[in-house]
């Protein structure tokens, strides 16, 4: 049983955690519900996947995650876009309450503030407004509700932490056609098909820019963070009792 596990949708979003020296990281590549995950571990306090991009591909994660390690907490991370246009790239917000936007379902959280939706796909400026006034939300992903679902049906607590990557009026060059059946980013097809595209060439400077930001934040929050998480996570034999 470990106490704290993360989910991520890709390693870029947390390579620096996994970098982290003088942390015992070790890799273990684990099979369940027939797919492979790459889990890093540490001694005792805490489990790290990348599930892949999207709600399908969180929740194959997290329930993974659960059934395989048995953390008493797990934290959503990863990246978000902004709702609010006073967010700017490399903000870091811990929302108090996070919005299915497939059906309106919500959970509060207990600490943190803002609303964060989880909506099926990347949003246009146009469905940020929408979600925006809809929901009154700050920021937008498109896990944190799919983790949430599949902690809550198996008794763990949830948190999630957030990085604006993508600020409100970022419109996004084509790139959910590069994400595969896995939830992974092709990136080199996706690099193949923006070089000879120079039009895309200010969006992708701005995305990967937009990004750098958002895994510094991230990655510096989490950093600071992790003895605070392992010491504030449910003990393990209450964690034990909750299933």
């Amino acid at each position: 049983m470990y106490k704290v596990g993360i989910i991520a949708a890709l390693e870029r979003e947390v390579h620096p955690l996994m970098k982290l020296k003088g942390w015992r990281w070790r890799v273990h590549e684990r099979v369940h519900g027939g797919r492979a995950f790459r889990f890093l571990e540490d001694d005792v306090d805490v489990v790290l996947v990348c599930g892949g991009i999207g709600a399908e591909a969180a929740r194959r994660a997290a329930v993974a995650m659960i059934e395989l390690y048995a953390p008493t907490v797990i934290y959503s991370v990863g990246f978000a876009g902004a709702l609010d246009p006073s967010l700017k790239a490399g903000d870091v917000v811990q929302p108090a309450q996070v919005i299915d936007a497939s059906d309106g379902s919500r959970v509060s959280l207990g600490e943190g503030e803002g609303v964060l939706v989880s909506f099926g796909s990347v949003a246009s400026p146009a469905q940020k407004a929408q979600l925006r006034d809809s929901y009154g939300a700050q920021l937008v992903d498109m896990e944190a509700a799919a983790v949430w679902r599949a902690a809550q049906a198996r008794g763990v607590k949830f948190v999630a932490v957030k990085a604006i990557s993508d600020e409100f009026d970022f419109t996004f060059p084509e790139i959910e056609r590069f994400v595969d059946a896995q939830g992974q980013f092709q990136q080199g097809r996706f690099a193949r098909f923006a070089v000879v595209r120079p039009w895309l060439w200010w969006k992708v400077n701005r995305l990967a820019d937009g990004s750098n930001r958002a895994v510094s934040g991230l990655n510096d929050w989490l950093i600071t963070s992790l003895n605070r998480m392992i010491a504030q996570a449910p003990d393990l034999d209450a964690g034990a009792n909750l299933r």
